[in-house]
């Protein structure tokens, strides 16, 4: 039991120090990037092209890690981006920095859906599952309200080439360190091909749709944001200092709605649902101004923290573990493709329309599927019950 503890605390240490070190580059990538000769549009492409790699990893990152175990994946991808990160500093302009950053999306793939899954092998019914996610949120939370400010620090006392040097090389210390520490909760399971589920089961799932479907709107919000806030740097000569600390009051919301645990006692997709509406009402308000901009990104991280837990919950109660990995692969191809959009879409129409009110529709049209879709597996499941004359 207490070996069980020591090796689950493993994963929390290094996915706190991952979602450190990967926050840190949140307030300096787009000045960075427009500092090579990079516009509007071509910082949007950078971060969809990336998420496009990201996605198409996910799909394959989930077959793989069930059959063969999570750990060396975790190892390599942390490996991998390291090296990569260093050659962000590297660069001297925005066509090598687009191929860096691609070959860093792609990654980077294999991370998030291990990491879930073989956390996923630490429950043994959905409200740990939720606990141990709620954790997980709040460790990165923590790191996504310290790490902004570290960045935008970093950038403005060394430079961003230097900051890249030290996000480089923070990525392959937590490497060795995984390495090291790491343990596989369960072996690798050899699964019958006939108890296979395959991605084209994942995708069709209804319980696993809802939980797409929303995945997708949260991360193109979550997506128009990263893109937004840090380009205040570029449109008003903000230093980035400033948009770190923006940064932060979105963590500082996720952190206060992860720590409430009692939530978890709820049904995931009642939670995503709620979630869903704060975070379109969020944005929702940066639209017109209705509130400052801090407090909005509080807001948009409050209900960003209950989302989370309540996503991967939903998972997890839908499938067996043989299957957590395809699963987790297919949601994180699914943020993929939702930062993807909002990227690219920003990108492209930030000059036209308002991000920010493309990202409300995104929002509100999804919660309205997504409450059919519940109210259809409701009927559907009440017409299969017997009926007593």
């Amino acid at each position: 039991m207490r070996e069980a503890s020591v090796d689950k605390l493993h994963i929390f240490v290094i996915m706190f120090l991952v979602s450190l070190v990967m926050s840190v580059q949140s307030p300096i990538f787009a000045p960075y990037a427009a500092s090579l000769g990079a516009s509007s549009v071509l910082i949007g492409i950078m971060l969809s092209i990336a998420a496009f790699a990201n996605l198409t990893g996910n799909l394959i990152a989930g077959p793989l890690s069930d059959r063969f175990g999570k750990k060396g994946f975790i190892a390599l991808s942390l490996f991998l981006s390291g090296c990569l990160f260093l050659a962000h500093a590297l660069v001297s302009d925005s066509t090598s920095l687009l191929v860096v950053r691609t070959l860093n999306g792609l990654s980077l793939a294999f991370l998030i859906p291990s990491a879930l899954a073989l956390l996923s092998g630490y429950a043994k019914n959905s409200r740990q599952q939720g606990k141990n996610i709620a954790i997980m949120g709040i460790l990165g939370t923590i790191a996504s309200i310290i790490a902004p400010i570290i960045g935008g620090q970093l950038g403005a006392l060394i430079g961003y080439a230097n900051t890249y040097y030290v996000i480089g090389a923070s990525l392959l210390l937590t490497s060795l360190y995984t390495a090291k520490f790491l343990q596989e909760k369960q072996g690798i399971i050899a699964i019958r091909q006939a108890q296979q589920l395959g991605i084209k089961q994942v995708i069709t799932m209804p319980n696993l749709q809802i939980v797409f479907l929303t995945a997708f709107a949260v991360m193109y919000i979550h997506g128009v944001i990263i893109y937004e806030v840090p380009y205040l740097t570029v449109e008003r000569g903000l230093s980035t200092a400033t948009t770190g600390v923006l940064f932060s009051f979105m963590g500082i919301g996720t952190f206060a709605s992860s720590s409430l645990f009692f939530i978890n006692r709820f049904d995931p997709t009642k939670r995503m649902m709620f979630g869903l509406f704060g975070m379109s009402m969020s944005i929702f308000t940066i639209l017109n101004a209705l509130v400052t901009l801090p407090i909005s990104l509080f807001l948009l991280g409050f209900f960003f923290g209950i989302m989370m837990p309540a996503m991967a919950t939903g998972i997890t109660d839908a499938v067996s573990s043989e299957g957590h990995g395809r699963a987790f692969g297919v949601m994180s191809a699914v943020n993929s493709l939702g930062m993807i959009s909002s990227s690219f879409i920003t990108g492209v129409t930030r000059d036209l329309v308002s991000p920010y009110f493309i990202a409300f529709l995104i929002g509100m049209a999804v919660l309205i599927l997504v409450g059919y879709a519940k109210i259809k597996m409701q009927v559907s499941h009440t017409d299969r019950l017997p009926q007593h004359y």
